[in-house]
């Protein structure tokens, strides 16, 4: 059988690591590890799903994966990638959306048998007193090594760094210790942006117990094209279908660049090396039989296999030019603002195809904007019932993104 780490490496999760050497021997016996996310929405993002699949992959080897939900880091927020504060966020708020993500990662943990934890560093950071925690914790960090992070330099040269935000990094220090101490976790994993907090935490642990630590860091994925994996015209690809319907999910995959196709198999799919290189090495007309895959795969692993099927299903008759199928999105719409002539700009916009009125009247420029399969050539048109066809409305951005109007 393969070695994890070696695994890990030909599927692209290895960015950087603490001590290769003497973690690849750690890994040949079980262990404890974990991955945390800061719970400031109900659903997380494929911009979270690298490290889930990277932790995913701990279990299959014997380890034992905790999911660490920050309800009290979030109380305070990340400053990582930020130039701004993040909103701040009621404990209740941050609860509801700790159980809806738990709800996500059951898709890859089983947190009912033990093997698999889900803890929430709420449980002990705000239990902590502040002058214990500072004498304890803050007196071992210095404040010119925590401007040398790059996540807290750029906040302070943006305008300002609060001085809560300034203890984010103190907080997921401890949370690796306390875990360290509790649950003998020893390695952390994440993305390559918390590289500095994640080796802050395996130093603190160094200090106060004089035990070891360690570090594996994924890279934060780009798309050949040079835009963040995730985010798209619409806006961020979620996990939850009430935010991603299941169809535009799979889209999403489907719509892959084909310079991209082969390193997404292998980090978000569970297929074979073998069968994501002969995949990969489709040429043509051919890699969209791999992207169908990658499409298939993905969406499986978080909707379920009739979910994925039904997206792939409709995806083919659509562009089939057969029937459209009864999966994709739809907006519902007022009949009201289509008697009184909507603007087609409007219309684009409320249907979640374009974020602005702009964005609408520049990819009409394009020829990027069609109803009912006729493209939109005037930036001021107004759609009115006449334009029903089979008492809806088809909406396409782009040469793939679609929207079903149904009006009520």
């Amino acid at each position: 059988m393969q070695l994890l780490f070696d695994l890990l490496q030909e599927r692209g999760f290895v960015h950087q690591c603490t001590e290769e050497d003497v973690l690849r021997k750690r890994l040949e016996h079980p262990l404890t590890l974990y991955w945390g996310f800061d719970a400031t929405a109900d659903s997380l993002h494929i911009g979270h799903l690298v490290s889930i699949m990277m932790l995913a992959w701990f279990p299959r080897y014997g380890h034992h994966p905790i999911a660490l939900a920050g309800g009290g880091t979030t109380l305070i927020g990340d400053p990582t990638g930020r130039t701004s504060s993040r909103p701040m966020l009621s404990a209740e708020e941050i609860e509801r959306n700790v159980e809806a993500i738990k709800r996500q990662l059951a898709h890859f943990f089983n947190f009912e048998d033990g093997h698999a934890l889900l803890v929430n560093n709420a449980d002990w950071l705000t239990k902590l007193g502040f002058v214990d925690f500072m004498r304890d914790v803050g007196s071992r960090f210095s404040v010119n090594e925590i401007l040398r992070l790059e996540a807290y330099r750029t906040r302070l040269e943006a305008g300002g760094l609060s001085f809560l935000e300034f203890t984010y990094v103190l907080m997921q220090s401890f949370d690796f210790l306390y875990l360290y101490q509790h649950y003998d976790c020893i390695l952390q994993i994440g993305g390559s942006d918390q590289w500095g907090n994640s080796v802050t935490g395996a130093d603190l642990i160094r200090r106060v117990t004089g035990g070891d630590a360690y570090v594996i860091s994924h890279p934060l994925i780009m798309t050949s094209a040079g835009t963040k994996m995730g985010k798209t015209a619409g806006g961020a690809v979620w996990l939850d279908p009430a935010r991603t319907s299941p169809f535009e999910y799979y889209q999403y995959w489907r719509n892959t660049d084909d310079r991209d196709v082969e390193q997404r198999l292998a980090i978000y799919t569970f297929l074979p090396m073998e069968e994501v290189r002969a995949l990969g090495r489709l040429e043509g007309s051919e890699l969209n039989r791999a992207k169908e895959v990658l499409a298939f795969e993905a969406t499986k692993l978080i909707h379920g296999e009739e979910e994925a099927t039904r997206a792939r299903d409709a995806a083919r008759a659509l562009f089939s030019g057969g029937d459209r199928g009864d999966d994709i999105p739809t907006f519902e719409l007022d009949r009201a603002e289509l008697d009184a002539g909507l603007p087609v700009t409007a219309l684009f916009k409320a249907a979640g195809l374009v974020e602005s009125a702009n964005q609408a009247r520049t990819m009409i420029k394009q020829g990027g904007l069609a109803i009912n399969g006729d493209v939109v050539t005037d930036p001021h048109q107004r759609i009115d019932t006449g334009g029903l066809e089979n008492g809806d409305l088809m909406l396409r951005a782009g040469k793939k993104r679609f929207r079903r109007v149904v009006l009520r």
